[in-house]
């Protein structure tokens, strides 16, 4: 609970410009942030391309239904009855550590650094509920964000990480991703697929996966893996890499490993209200003494969510989340994505920016230029975010009939392409 009810907006400064959110410190308070989030979007980490409209309310809004979940002792409540009606989770959950964190969560719900909505126009902090009018803008709990050093010793280079055992506040430098399925963007299918035989089953092992790696395949249980949060390039981390670099002593970072699955349980549940598959998403979370936090957003630009559409003995795969901007640029303007990859490779060996390379190629004529999204595409990802911000609101809609509606249009749209083929291969089995 935040200890006023009311922020000044006029006294607010930007501490952070993103390409799809800002930070603003509150000067009267250095304990806390505003988030605000744009309708901007970003692929490729390119930086802010296109702009879909009311996606910064929309994000906004089911980050605070996703929140206000977690915080919430009645819903985990709910939760457990409703993992207790899906035998598909009764393995997990038995486990005792699985067990203990829900029971803590059903006594006094899970702590998150969300404070609330403010009202755009009041400053009025909405710890429960929302205000009349929808904002785009959260109010969050501070947490100190402490980077590795990089050493370089000889001809080697490597990440320090000691410092996180002598402090006992920090965000955890992990990505917590937990995957209820394999998608065909899925990075651990890529990995998979470039290893040997026997370095196949040894990496689906240590995952815990006991199926085959096959695109659009859900799995028996939810998985858990980790990569690093501030190296600048996310790398993939063994279970015994992640427990080293968390930190965190051997029982929290179990205690961790939980809290990711159970706030994973709670956001399946809310996606599967709107009719949506989630397949997978990631977490990061802080610890404060000997407590810790569910930190960051958790929205469409950070899961992967689908309806998944029967048409001609098919079944397409029609993502409610950024993939669809992902796979929009990568079907329908192959060349300027080979751009992008050509001009990350060169960074690679020059250490300049890949933008900075991209923008200069684009000058010279070398590289494709950032394409214009086509409206009736744009419109159609203006309806998702529509659906999700009536669903986040308390509306009382058939969302899943919606939802079908919207993703067939969307089908529908690279069906009178000239890249229907290159789509099919892509999202549908």
């Amino acid at each position: 609970m935040y200890k006023k009810d009311k922020i000044n907006l006029e006294g607010i400064a930007p501490v952070y410009i993103g390409s799809v959110q800002e930070l603003y410190s509150v000067v009267e308070d250095d304990d806390v942030l505003i988030s605000k989030t744009t309708e901007g979007g970003s692929v490729f980490d390119v930086g802010t391309i296109f702009s879909i409209k009311g996606s910064g309310e929309s994000r906004a809004l089911f980050r605070n239904k996703i929140f206000q979940s977690l915080n919430t002792k009645e819903s985990w409540l709910e939760l457990k009855k409703w993992l207790e009606n899906n035998r598909c989770y009764q393995n997990q959950i038995s486990y005792t550590i699985i067990q203990e964190t829900l029971h803590n969560f059903i006594e006094n719900g899970a702590k998150t650094h969300h404070l609330g909505l403010v009202d755009t126009l009041t400053g009025d902090i909405y710890e429960k509920g929302m205000p009349e009018e929808p904002s785009n803008l959260t109010l969050i709990k501070k947490f100190n964000i402490q980077k590795p050093d990089l050493v370089k010793s000889i001809h080697w280079s490597f990440y320090d990480y000691s410092k996180y055992y002598s402090s006992n506040s920090f965000v955890i430098p992990l990505e917590f991703i937990v995957r209820f399925g394999i998608t065909s963007g899925s990075s651990i299918l890529k990995k998979y697929e470039n290893l040997n035989e026997n370095e196949r089953q040894r990496y689906a092992d240590e995952l815990g996966i006991d199926t085959d790696f096959i695109p659009w395949t859900m799995l028996n249980n939810p998985i858990i893996d980790f990569t690093t949060k501030y190296e600048p390039e996310d790398r993939g981390l063994s279970p015994q890499e992640a427990s080293v670099l968390s930190g965190l002593d051997g029982k929290m970072f179990s205690s961790a490993i939980a809290m990711a699955l159970l706030g994973s349980y709670m956001a399946n549940k809310i996606f599967q209200e709107m009719g949506l598959q989630l397949w997978d998403l990631k977490w990061e979370i802080a610890r404060e003494n000997d407590v810790m936090y569910f930190v960051d957003t958790i929205d469409t630009d950070s899961v992967r969510a689908t309806v998944n559409i029967v048409q001609d003995g098919k079944t397409y795969f029609v993502h409610f989340n950024k993939q669809s901007m992902r796979d929009y640029y990568k079907i329908m303007h192959p060349e300027w994505y080979d751009s992008v990859n050509d001009a990350k490779l060169e960074a690679k060996k020059t250490g300049v920016s890949f933008v900075n390379i991209l923008k200069s190629g684009q000058e010279k004529g070398s590289y494709e230029k950032t394409p214009i999204i086509d409206p009736s595409f744009l419109l159609i990802q203006e309806e998702k975010m529509k659906m999700i911000k009536e669903y986040s609101t308390g509306g009382t809609h058939d969302f899943i009939s919606a939802a079908k509606e919207i993703a067939i249009s969307e089908i529908t749209y690279y069906k009178n392409s000239t890249q229907w083929d290159t789509y099919t291969k892509l999202n549908s089995i």
